[in-house]
């Protein structure tokens, strides 16, 4: 029971939640579905850890999708040896773990230590970052040291088999019985991440700025010797 209840109860219902979550803000929020800009606050430490995260992000994302959602026997079919993918999965990953973390902890103290920042910092933003942090040390660590100080764990024929399963409703979950605990732990919290991302300022990944680059420019006008006109 207990392992119907990690691998299969669990994680539908954080995907339930942040889908009608995400369905609610969408509908009935939508002037709050962003992250709202800290740059007046503070610039430094912003340009530095705000740049490091979110590529790192992207990166951590992309290596997900070709470690969790392509089987395994799509790169034996491409020739590719289980050495051969391990060690780019450990050194991509790694990298993209680090800057994650390097990222967050520099967006963690920037917050802490800025009265300004505090002042109009929620608990959401601080349980956001936190919890992003968790995650990311787990897969970080699970990446650079438990994958070569251990074994370089084979996740596609339990983590990704069973994950594909509960997008396709047929949920094997004897799949993760055997997955090491770091894994276990680190999954859980990933789908715990999930459910809290629609009451989140992380609800703003889910935005695509289309019109971005078709919109007509803002202007500015410095203050310096401009009179009033009457």
């Amino acid at each position: 029971m207990a392992d119907i209840f990690w691998w299969v109860v669990v994680p539908y219902i954080s995907l339930t939640v942040m889908i009608v979550g995400l369905l609610f803000r969408f509908a009935y929020r939508q002037v709050s579905w962003t992250a709202p800009s800290t740059e007046l606050f503070e610039k430094k430490w912003l340009r530095i850890g705000s740049p490091l995260f979110h590529y790192g992000i992207v990166f951590a994302f992309i290596g997900h999708i070709m470690g969790v959602l392509i089987p395994r026997g799509v790169y034996e079919a491409m020739g590719v040896t289980d050495e051969l993918y391990h060690f780019f999965a450990i050194a991509g990953g790694g990298v993209a773990g680090l800057m994650i973390v390097a990222g967050l902890g520099i967006l963690l103290i920037r917050k802490l230590t800025n009265r300004r920042l505090r002042a109009q910092s929620s608990f959401a933003d601080y349980f956001t970052v936190i919890l992003v942090l968790v995650v990311s040390v787990l897969g970080t660590y699970m990446t650079i040291v438990y994958n070569t100080t251990v074994v370089a764990y084979e996740y596609r024929t339990t983590i990704g088999p069973w994950f594909r399963s509960l997008l396709a409703f047929q949920p094997d979950y004897q799949l993760m019985r055997d997955v090491p605990p770091l894994f276990q732990i680190h999954v859980i919290a990933a789908f715990l991440l999930f459910a809290a991302i629609p009451f989140t300022m992380l609800v703003h990944m889910f935005s695509f700025p289309a019109r971005y680059p078709f919109r007509a420019p803002q202007q500015y006008r410095s203050r310096n010797h401009y009179k009033r006109r009457t």
